[in-house]
């Protein structure tokens, strides 16, 4: 397939915020799917060591829509420092990656 394919990880402070952004981005075409859990993380803050209960989230997409999805996370999240990384997706199933590129821009 010529397009690339990514998973964009970004965790969110509750599930609430989690669906909404990538019901957002599902609807915008920026991406297929978006698979949350709920996870406990520990952080440095501000020079503090910090601990939350998160939701955290895989994001599959084409690659070319990468920075879009950046801004628009940054656009629509409440952190100040939204976590957003990705992977390339180097191997996967020729039907799951069809879909990610039917279900996106």
């Amino acid at each position: 397939m010529p397009d690339g394919f990514i998973i964009i990880y970004s965790t969110f402070p509750n599930k609430k915020t989690a669906v909404k952004i990538i019901k957002m981005l599902i609807a915008a075409k920026l991406a297929a799917c978006g698979s949350m859990f709920e996870l406990d993380s520990l952080y440095v803050w501000k020079k503090k060591t910090e601990r939350a209960r998160e939701w955290g989230a895989f994001i599959k997409t084409k690659s070319r829509n990468y920075k879009k999805v950046e801004e628009f996370i940054l656009r629509h999240h409440p952190y100040e420092v939204p976590e957003i990384v990705s992977w390339d997706i180097k191997r996967g199933s020729k039907s799951y990656l069809h879909w990610i590129k039917e279900n996106t821009i």
